[in-house]
């Protein structure tokens, strides 16, 4: 029983203990969430192993298992880095993007996302391929988000493009852009009701202007009759873009959403 009396004799569990369990219980369970489905599952059900076979060498003095896993045990980390350095600098980009660390990131660039969104509308307009991307600013749009398919995907424009393919199921609905990535795709948006709108403006039209009259968001149209490109903000089209002017007014408003993010703590 002399177990149980030092149990029984440890000083009194404190708010830092209880913090500190929280931590580690965060730390390993979003590990495991990053692991799931992939190539590490295996790696750390090995290494679990290992882990098991050295404390009981220790508990039933096995001197020559414990020397084997002694002696291998470095050999094993460095093999577990190689093999699995993809996974690592997925972890670790994913931790990057924490919300407690988007406060310390002013250095942030939305060229490369600009870029990405002028080439996929370019190339959706030289084909004629009807498309509405709405890229989320200050006013979050979770409701939409939530009414379309998640995809939580970094934003590229091949992506893009592929989404649009009438033959993609993703095509019919709006795609959301936060930040750097696609949240979602096939996003049902509200309708414009204003009486005053030109009746030649097509439901994708109206739907970009109905859904940033409801917020701070910036939507860009593709028409699939003409292939013209248009830009909606505040419930207002800028028509007839080429890519020239779609890259500038893209840049001076992700511009405006990083300046007043600085002041509140978010970024584009």
């Amino acid at each position: 029983m002399s177990w149980l009396t030092e149990l029984l004799q440890r000083p009194a569990v404190t708010w830092w203990d209880l913090l500190d369990i929280a931590i580690v219980s965060v730390v390993v369970y979003e590990l495991l969430k990053l692991i799931r489905g992939t190539r590490a599952v295996q790696m750390a059900i090995g290494i679990a192993v290992v882990v098991g076979l050295f404390y009981m060498s220790l508990g039933m003095q096995l001197e020559t298992l414990n020397w084997l896993i002694r002696n291998i045990i470095g050999y094993v980390v460095f093999a577990a880095i190689v093999l699995l350095q993809a996974d690592i600098r997925r972890a670790l980009m994913h931790l990057g993007r924490a919300p407690i660390f988007r406060w310390f990131d002013r250095t942030y660039s939305d060229d490369d996302t600009i870029e990405e969104l002028v080439v996929a509308t370019t190339m959706l307009s030289s084909k004629h391929t009807g498309a509405i991307i709405v890229i989320e600013r200050r006013i979050g749009l979770r409701n939409f988000i939530e009414s379309g398919i998640p995809l939580d995907a970094r934003l590229t424009y091949d992506l893009l493009v592929s989404i649009f393919q009438v033959s993609a199921p993703l095509h019919d609905g709006a795609v959301i852009v936060q930040g750097d990535r696609i949240a979602a795709a096939a996003c049902f948006l509200p309708l414009s009701v204003n009486p005053r709108l030109s009746r030649d403006l097509g439901s994708r039209h109206r739907a970009a202007l109905g859904v940033t009259e409801e917020n701070d968001s910036v939507a860009i149209v593709v028409s699939e009759e003409t292939g013209g490109v248009a830009l909606v903000i505040d419930g207002a089209i800028e028509r007839n873009l080429d890519a020239g002017r779609l890259r500038s007014r893209l840049k001076s408003l992700v511009t405006l959403r990083r300046n007043m993010g600085s002041r509140t703590g978010r970024s584009i």
